[in-house]
Parts: C-alpha cells; sequence; structure tokens
C-alpha cells in the first residue's frame, strides 16, 4: 500500500529492521566499490577506532529508503534528500530498525518531510536525519 499527500499526518511512522550479516557487507562492497579495510579487514577492524569491522554507513542508510519506497509513504514515492549524521558503528551480527516519522507537510508542493532513526539492539542510535520525499500521486 502507499499513502498519497492527503493520506499523511503528522506523527505517522514506519519501520524496518534487518540484521547486517556478512554476505551484506560483501555484496555492498562489489556494488558500490568500497573495499576500505575497516569493513573487509579483521586485523584493520580491530586496530580502528571501531575495534572490529564495520559496516557501511550508507549501506546501512539504505533500511531507511526500503521503508520510504515500501511503506511510508510507500511504492510510488520519490526521495528527493537525506541529511544524515553517523552517530555509532555498526557491527555485522547487528540488529538495525529504521524509523521514519512525519514532520512536515506540504500538501501544496507535494512534499513531505521525515525524521529518520536507525537503532541498534541494544537502542543505541547509530544515524539520525531527516528524508525529504514526494508521495505518490493517485
Amino acid at each position: 500500500m502507499s499513502y498519497s499527500i492527503d493520506q499523511l499526518e503528522l506523527g505517522q511512522s514506519a519501520h524496518f529492521e534487518k540484521t547486517i550479516s556478512e554476505s551484506d557487507i560483501q555484496m555492498f562492497c562489489g556494488i558500490s566499490g568500497d573495499i576500505n579495510p575497516v569493513h573487509v579487514s579483521q586485523i584493520a577492524g580491530q586496530k580502528s577506532i571501531f575495534g572490529n569491522r564495520v559496516a557501511h554507513g550508507i549501506m546501512v542508510s539504505g533500511l531507511t529508503s526500503a521503508v520510504l519506497g515500501m511503506q511510508l509513504p510507500g511504492p510510488g514515492t520519490i526521495y528527493l534528500g537525506q541529511e544524515l549524521k553517523f552517530t555509532a558503528p555498526v557491527y555485522i551480527g547487528d540488529t538495525i530498525r529504521a524509523e521514519v516519522e512525519i514532520i512536515e507537510i506540504n500538501r501544496e508542493k507535494n512534499i513531505v518531510k521525515l525524521a529518520t532513526r536507525s537503532i541498534n539492539q541494544n537502542n543505541k542510535i547509530v544515524i539520525e536525519g531527516m528524508a525529504t520525499v514526494m508521495p505518490p500521486k493517485h
């Protein structure tokens, strides 16, 4: 289901949850070309400020895209922009819950702004920001 702008309300929210796996990291390395050793080398990860290998921040932020494109506003949504702040590392095996909440609706321009948060299994915010989208027209 997707929502047109007339069906959206301030405070409306949705989420998507996923556990980050080794294969997620490897596939994203191939897709993006980002093979930074902190993502692929146990030794480099252990020597880094993170103390272990970490997932690509931008890959984890893609979970927000899943919420926007599949749930709220849903299929047909055009993703116009995203502000991100990476606040904590994501490790292989972490379960991330990407949440969005509508904070602004401009019905005349068909533009919606949503607060975005990605939270790990320990309830620590790992990414926060704001998305700007254009909901589908029905």
